[in-house]
């Protein structure tokens, strides 16, 4: 019965009107903190009897005695009750060991005294305090991983502890660390297990069962190996034992990382800690009790002549009814840890401890669905690897867990060879999608894999059929081959590989049937061994890739023939002059190069006509695009920009013009970019503008510069765009190059690094060439060409005296 257990009455809500939720959820609230309350106090009594019968074994004292001398000594110490029962329990193992004359800091390296009068003479009250919130707090502690969750939480403010870890002695030697804090797992995994090796703070004190205080880092370094990456993390360090000499099984270590003495408060404090949890440690470490009629004894006796692997595990639950571990109460002699230990010296661990990777385990759960719902588990085939007589193997296991009356019976299966070799046929087949069948041609039976039945879409109720009648499954095209080869194998024992495809109810689907014959002595077939494989995916996969390689194939002979059309299209619009062209007195040299990638033709264009009156029209120009859409866009434009120019239209005027025909265009979105020049030979002036084009190069008296491009911008971009014209004197001997972006343009490249390397082209080349312009296209262009290029190279003869 629960004492003190409180409830209000819930006034049933009224007709129509919905439940007070929150009414309901503070009364749920309320009685849960209750709950915990009386978990609590059930906790500190089980305590506060543990001490007494303790103290009752020791004196032989009756119980109302042990009571009054738990109280005596808890008021002498200036200790609550609570901390009097650990330190109680503590002494189950004997003192905390004495400093001795010779320590130069007595007061830093003793440990309490019996009675804590010269502990309380030492600490203050906020350190009595700690020491009291830590004795109710180990109420709570179920493992030594929570005792080393709460002794950080209660050393971090005090001590200034940010890391804490506590190691027990292993049977077989070396450590193990059963619990820590303030330190990632990583580092835990590292030094999860410590082989016997001198030079480790913490075993050392288990060996010799006197505390350790590292108080200079670089000191310690010399003597010990410090945990800890890198080691300066922690610059100082405290390991306690918990009982003396060699009779200590645990450290605890306390981690600093300010370089800091110990003062002898703060040891004492340290020393007082570990006293309280000595008793707490103490009840962990306790074997289960054995009952009265020794059932115990009698169920690991069972276990003892169990074969393989096999564990009794019990729950351990929460405050709150949650399982958090397992016991083992009883372990198989073939049940083996990491650390080595095996059959009854298991007895005592949890499972997290026997096997730490578990809570991540498919057998976890199948533990507790087996706690809950009675139901056995048995978990998928998995690999192990195991050593057996020195040589390591990979061994098949197979884990079944049963309920026990409360507990639970686990046991490892392990698969035999000729399970392995099963499993391993039918993991092939059902990889393969294939099955196997055997015909016995004497007694007429069949047999067929599990996996047949699946390829063959066949009701395993049915049966196999005879091979006589296997052709009877395909379909009426197929069946006529399947039968000849059938034929053929019984009469003449002649193997066969025949695709055939059969009606399922997931459609038609390609299957492959192989088959072979046993004979017997005179050659007369008497088996037959075979499979039947599903190569429906395959063959889909091939028809899908012939019909891809149909359709690229044919747009690849529309994308040619689109680039004969429009090559050829091209050359009629813009003929190629086979010798430089004399213009207004100019020398004009045009090149033109498609682009050397992709099948499309690309918009870049020029013009080089003599106006009337003697002047001369330049112009370069790039549509946006390919293929024929693009040839036609640069038809219109050089025809209609010719003949704008040829009847008195300004040059602005003319791009003004041009850019609303661009936008009326049947391609709304077509863009262009151009450069007009007009040539006043009597002036030797040119006049230019652009729309959206690279600046021309000018070479004047060796040095070769870029044109201020006056204001211009893309034609088809805009309905309001703006555009000027500038003006160049031109002089004897200089030298006019006119281009499209594809010869200074490269990808992932500043356009400006094109600029400067067309510069330096021009420059380099000898003033005295013919103006032809290959060996300036054999400067800048390198490797693959992405784009076309266009050029009109033009020079002013040097004037002779």
């Amino acid at each position: 019965m629960l004492d003190g257990v409180t409830s209000e009455p819930v006034d049933p809500a009224e007709s129509g009107a919905a439940p007070d939720l929150a009414a309901l959820t503070r009364i749920v609230a309320r009685q849960r903190a209750e709950l915990d309350r009386l978990h609590d106090l059930a906790a500190t009594t089980a305590v506060l009897e543990r001490a007494k019968g303790a103290v009752m074994a020791l004196t032989g004292c009756s119980p109302e005695a042990a009571y009054e001398e738990l109280l005596r000594r808890a008021k002498s110490g200036g200790r609550t009750l609570l901390e009097e029962c650990w330190l109680t329990l503590g002494t189950l193992l004997p003192p905390l060991p004495q400093p001795s004359a010779q320590q130069p800091e007595p007061a830093a390296s003793a440990a309490p005294a019996a009675d804590g009068s010269a502990q309380r003479e030492v600490l203050g009250a906020q350190d009595a305090d700690a020491l009291a919130r830590l004795g109710r707090a180990l109420v709570l502690v179920r493992s030594p991983q929570d005792l080393a969750v709460a002794l950080l939480e209660h050393l971090a403010r005090g001590v200034g502890a940010e890391g804490v870890m506590i190691f027990a002695r292993l049977p077989v030697g070396g450590m193990e660390l059963v619990g820590h804090a303030g330190i990632d797992d990583t580092l835990a995994a590292q030094w999860r297990h410590v082989p016997p090796l001198r030079g480790v703070a913490p075993y050392d004190v288990l060996q010799a069962g006197e505390a350790v205080w590292l108080e200079d880092i670089a000191e310690a370094e010399t003597r010990y190996r410090l945990i800890g990456d890198p080691p300066e993390r922690w610059r100082s360090r405290a390991w306690l034992p918990v009982g003396p000499g060699q009779r200590t099984d645990i450290v605890i270590g306390v981690l600093r990382s300010r370089a800091e003495a110990f003062g002898p408060r703060v040891r004492e404090h340290l020393w007082a800690a570990v006293g309280l949890c000595a008793g707490r440690l103490h009840s962990l470490d306790a074997p289960p009790e054995a009952g009265a009629d020794g059932s115990a004894e009698l169920v690991q006796a069972v276990f003892d002549a169990l074969p393989g692997a096999a564990l009794l595990l019990t729950p351990v639950r929460s405050p709150v009814g949650t399982v958090e571990d397992f016991r083992i109460d009883a372990a198989s002699p073939q049940a083996v840890d990491a650390a080595g230990r095996a059959g009854r010296d298991l007895v005592g661990l949890r499972l997290r401890e026997y096997r730490p990777t578990v809570p991540d385990e498919p057998l976890w759960q199948g533990c507790l669905g087996v706690l809950e719902t009675g139901t056995p588990y048995e978990s998928e085939p998995f690999a192990q690897r195991q050593t057996v007589a020195g040589a390591a193997e990979l061994a098949t296991y197979t884990v079944r867990v049963v309920k026990f009356g409360d507990a639970l019976m686990t046991t490892w299966i392990r698969h035999d060879p000729s399970d392995r070799q099963e499993q391993r046929l039918a993991d092939v087949q059902r990889l393969g999608n294939l099955g196997w069948a055997t015909w016995n041609l004497v007694t007429h039976e069949s047999t067929w894999s599990v996996q047949a039945y699946a390829v063959l879409d066949r009701d395993p109720g049915r049966g196999p059929v005879r091979l006589a009648e296997l052709p009877g499954l395909a379909v009426p095209e197929d069946m006529p081959v399947l039968a000849g080869a059938v034929s053929r194998l019984l009469r003449e024992g002649r193997p066969f590989d025949v695709p055939f495809r059969v009606r399922t109810r997931r459609g038609t689907r390609h299957l492959r049937a192989v088959a072979e014959a046993v004979t017997d002595s005179s050659g007369t077939p008497i088996q037959v061994h075979g499979f039947v494989q599903d190569l429906t995916a395959q063959r889909s996969a091939e028809l899908a890739l012939v019909e891809s390689e149909r359709a690229i194939l044919s747009q690849h002979t529309v994308l040619e023939a689109e680039r004969t059309m429009a090559a050829r299209l091209q050359q009629a619009l813009l003929p190629l002059p086979k010798s430089p062209v004399l213009l207004a007195g100019l020398r004009t040299d045009v090149a033109y190069l498609p682009a050397q990638s992709g099948l499309n033709v690309g918009g870049d264009w020029f013009s080089a006509v003599e106006l009337p009156g003697g002047d001369a029209l330049f112009v370069v120009g790039d549509v946006a695009g390919h293929g024929i859409d693009a040839v036609a866009t640069m038809a219109q434009l050089r025809f209609t920009a010719k003949g704008m120019v040829s009847t008195g239209s300004s040059l602005t005027g003319a791009l003004a013009r041009l850019n609303s025909l661009l936008l009326h265009s049947r391609d709304p979105h077509g863009t262009a970019t151009m450069m007009l020049a007009r040539y006043h030979a009597a002036e030797r002036r040119l006049e230019w503008a652009q729309a959206g084009h690279p600046p021309p190069v000018l070479l004047r008296e060796g040095r070769a510069s870029l044109l201020e491009r006056p204001a211009g911008m893309i034609l088809g971009a805009s309905d309001a765009p703006r555009f000027e014209e500038a003006e160049l004197l031109l002089k004897p001997g200089d030298r006019l190059v006119l281009y499209t972006d594809g010869l200074v343009e490269r990808p992932g490249e500043s356009i400006d690094v094109g600029f400067a390397r067309l510069l330096r082209a021009v420059e380099g080349q000898d003033p005295d060439t013919p103006g032809a312009t290959t060996p300036l296209l054999a400067a800048l262009l390198r490797g693959e060409q992405r784009d076309d290029v266009c050029v009109l190279d033009i020079r002013m003869p040097v004037r002779h005296a």
